[in-house]
């Protein structure tokens, strides 16, 4: 029997038989193949997401990939059987910042696929199919699963545009901070800095192609060209600042608890340091980063330490919110 999770309440959660909704006009049905947990969903179960940011009772997920079984109205049939990721915005496409492509600046309001609407915790999903992302047919779904988190990372790395030979870093060693460094390796960096707080994670930032490896306490360059921070500890966008040369380029995507150490205005002003922020992907980042796993230059497998059965949601919960260095990325699979 096919099942799905529902968090009715902050706290409160079932795994229920799951009935699958078919397409609409515009819509695809998919059978997910893994769902990832991220700290937003943890903060979905606990309650503690911003108000207008969730909306109960609801299956989360937004992180996942899977295979296209049927299609509605409007919907090329060639999509059925096709492996998929898809983005989570369910922008309006209407009104003036969506014209500019810039969808996760939509003003219609929030709409997400797995806080607002049904998400992928469940043995399917069904969504607009224009939000989809097909996949080369040799695709591992598992590792695709992870392509969410890596396009808001290929976000900031559109945003940060480095060039060859220039010289880049990365503050943060979590799931983001990993995908920022194979983004950045990908133009071919003269030097790729990763800067974190823990020494396990040096083996595998060089794995994905830094060339330094510093933790955030010891003594840090300051003549960087491109940084993006990914940490979003109350310190961590300062850290990120202080490693760029005069005029360097910084993108931030880590959101720190209210309070954390803002920027030095009188240091951007007179430094004439660049700054970008990122929150979500839009779809150049979606198509940016299927592109670039394709070309089998992304590799998220070896940030997958757990796959549990949806049944122990609770438990993969529990392991995301741990703070155990030996958890990695959480999957679900239906």
């Amino acid at each position: 029997m096919s099942s799905q999770v529902l968090i009715e309440a902050p706290g409160v959660h079932r795994v229920e038989a799951h009935t699958p909704r078919q397409p609409g006009p515009g819509e695809a049905l998919v059978a997910v193949h893994a769902a990832g947990i991220c700290g937003s969903d943890r903060e979905v179960y606990q309650g503690n997401r911003p108000e207008g940011y969730v909306r109960y009772p609801l299956t989360p997920g937004h992180e996942w990939s899977g295979t296209v079984t049927a299609v509605g109205a409007g919907v090329p049939g060639s999509l059925v059987g096709r492996k998929v990721v898809g983005e989570g915005f369910r922008n309006c496409q209407v009104c003036e910042r969506c014209h500019a492509g810039e969808t996760t600046l939509c003003s219609a309001g929030y709409e997400e696929t797995g806080f607002t609407q049904p998400g992928a915790m469940a043995a399917t999903l069904t969504l607009p199919a224009r939000l989809l992302h097909v996949l080369p047919d040799d695709a591992d779904l598992t590792a695709a699963a992870l392509l969410e988190p890596a396009a808001c990372i290929a976000a900031a790395a559109l945003k940060a545009h480095a060039q060859p030979g220039e010289r880049v870093a990365v503050v943060g060693t979590g799931t983001l901070g990993m995908f920022a460094a194979q983004f950045l390796r990908a133009v071919s960096p003269a030097e790729l800095l990763v800067v974190g707080t823990r020494n396990d994670r040096e083996a595998l930032s060089r794995r994905f192609g830094a060339s330094d490896f510093r933790l955030k306490d010891q003594k840090l360059p300051d003549d960087f060209d491109v940084v993006i921070e990914t940490a979003g500890s109350a310190s961590a966008a300062r850290t990120a600042a202080a490693l760029l040369r005069r005029g360097g380029r910084l993108v931030l995507t880590g959101i720190p608890a209210p309070g954390a150490d803002g920027l030095d205005p009188t240091d951007l002003v007179v430094r004439q340091l660049e700054v970008h922020t990122v929150f979500g992907a839009p779809p150049e980042a979606w198509a940016h980063t299927v592109r670039v796993f394709g070309a089998g230059l992304l590799d998220p497998l070896p940030l997958v330490t757990h796959e549990l059965p949806l049944t122990e949601f609770p438990q993969a919960i529990e392991l995301v919110g741990a703070g155990d260095p030996k958890v990695g990325k959480v999957l679900l699979r239906p």
